[in-house]
């Protein structure tokens, strides 16, 4: 019995000796669903090492609110403390983020870092202030102040006023719990604090300290790509045009080109708010390019397709949370691009088709509607000379050499016709 309690007391010691073990991962850049899976394989690390912390380190201008929501909802419900720090100096946590810092059960900044400026905007040139979004925004941050404690006016109006605070009035207004210049430095000044964990009190033992840092998946690097406003927008737009392009010259592969950047847009947007009816105009732009195509209008159904489709895109994003500059960025470059690809696809769409129709017509069907001379015609049969060409005709008609005649069809390389009648021999 002697060596299975050497043994247990052997463990313990080792344990004891390797200090408190934090699981860390670093939040950087916007926030997107690439974050969010990133942030879930932080919390699952953290679960299978049986960490005592998990350390979420911040430096974000803002992102998408859903993935900001299933971060905050990971720090909320987990079952080991949770440290939010942003850090290092001249790192700031705006928008989406200053949700996350203040979710934490500790919540820490460096010196020379900032937070605040949750303002939601919505698409448009300038960026828009909408109002009932403004009154979600606030009163989701307001709840989540309220549950750790926080001054919760402080934090509305980050929302409602845009307000920004430095890491020292951040401190002094109750925002944050501590100031520290490095980790070691955060985790030397709350080593032996109490905090609250779904109403259990767990003393925070960082006497020493062993970091895990948790790497980025590539599902999240695939994520944060296809999940970028930027991107999903125009692999749509790609998708679209040559997908049309792909149905009507088959062959080429752009229609498997196309199916792929419509997954991929689709798979990006999954993650992203979109305006419903910007999907409806971009809807309307496919239809009028398709009626274009099938009967020409002069171009002017390919006009109204390309305004559609471009204006569609431009209000196709509805992020409250992403950083004021993101919307100017997005309409330059959305705009810019997309009605670049729409001008040049529509163009090509068109002339390819009308081209394809026009080959379509060779031979016989061209003969269509023409005019000409009969040489010879004896008993239902004869030639006829049509645009310089002999052809064989067939006709129920008596015809005689010298007759006006009109092709009305086809069989074979035997053309249809019938005799033109002249008004003046009309019948009154």
């Amino acid at each position: 019995m002697r060596f299975p309690i050497l043994l247990l007391l052997l463990l313990l010691a080792v344990k004891v000796s390797c200090g408190a073990l934090v699981v860390r991962v670093d939040v950087k850049g916007e926030i997107n669903r690439g974050t969010a899976i990133l942030v879930d394989s932080a919390f699952k690390e953290a679960e299978r090492l049986h960490a005592d912390a998990v350390l979420i380190v911040l430096d974000t201008p803002g992102g998408l609110l859903s993935a900001t929501k299933d971060v905050v909802s990971h720090i909320l419900n987990s079952d080991v403390p949770v440290i939010t720090y942003v850090y290092p100096s001249g790192a700031f946590s705006a928008s989406a983020g200053s949700l996350i810092l203040i979710s934490g059960n500790v919540a820490a900044m460096a010196n020379g870092t900032s937070v605040g400026a949750a303002t939601p905007y919505v698409a448009g040139f300038p960026p828009m202030v909408e109002k009932k979004t403004v009154n979600y925004v606030a009163s989701y941050a307001r709840s989540i102040a309220e549950m750790r404690h926080r001054p919760a006016k402080i934090v509305e109006m980050f929302v409602t006023e845009g307000l920004s605070l430095s890491a020292k009035d951040a401190y002094r207004e109750g925002v944050v719990d501590v100031l520290a210049d490095t980790p070691g430095a955060l985790f030397r000044k709350i080593n032996g604090w109490i905090v609250d964990v779904h109403g259990r009190k767990v003393r925070l033992d960082f006497g020493s300290v062993e970091i895990v840092r948790v790497k980025e998946p590539l599902s999240a690097r695939i994520y944060g790509i296809l999940s970028n406003p930027l991107v999903a927008s125009i692999l749509l737009l790609l998708g679209i045009y040559c997908l049309i392009f792909g149905l009507m010259t088959p062959g080429y592969g752009m229609e498997t080109f196309g199916i792929i950047c419509l997954i991929l847009a689709l798979f990006g947007l999954n993650a992203i708010s979109v305006n419903t009816f910007a999907l409806l105009l971009i809807a309307l732009g496919i239809s009028l390019l398709v009626l274009e195509i099938k009967a020409p209008k002069m171009g002017l159904l390919g006009v109204a397709s390309i305004f559609c489709i471009t204006l569609g895109l431009l209000t196709l994003i509805r992020e409250p949370l992403m950083p004021e500059g993101f919307y100017k960025e997005f309409f330059a470059f959305v705009g810019g691009i997309g009605l670049g690809v729409a001008v040049t696809m529509t163009f090509v769409i068109v002339r390819v088709a009308r081209i394809r129709g026009m080959r379509a017509k060779v031979g016989g069907e061209a003969m269509v509607g023409e005019r000409g001379t009969v040489i010879v015609f004896k008993d239902g049969r004869g030639k006829v000379k049509i645009r310089g060409e002999i052809w064989n005709c067939e006709s129920y008609e008596e015809l005689e050499r010298g007759d006006e005649v009109v092709v009305v069809g086809r069989r074979g390389l035997t053309l249809l016709v019938k005799k033109v009648r002249s008004s003046s021999n009309t019948r009154p």
